[in-house]
């Protein structure tokens, strides 16, 4: 359970950042706490113009076959390096 705990922690000190990550950055933020979450991305990619929308998915489905723990441990590694940067 310590692997859950730290996630949290993580995903709780990604609100508390003093200044904006890079848009990669979240990204890669965002496709692990969602594969950690959600599993696989499921649906179909967004089209049109939503480019925002078209880059979460991307990066989600960046992610697709990875394990939950596995993207915990990522998306808890990567707010250590985050918070040393942008805090």
């Amino acid at each position: 359970m310590a692997l859950t705990d730290d996630f949290q922690a993580a995903v709780a000190q990604s609100q508390q950042l003093t200044k904006r990550p890079d848009n990669d950055e979240l990204l890669e933020l965002y496709g692990l706490f969602k594969q950690a979450t959600d599993g696989d991305v499921s649906g179909e990619r967004p089209g049109g113009f939503d480019f925002k929308a078209m880059a979460k998915f991307d990066a989600w489905a960046g992610k697709k076959g990875m394990a939950k723990e596995d993207a915990m441990s990522r998306y808890v590694n990567l707010m250590a390096t985050l918070r040393q940067k942008y805090s």
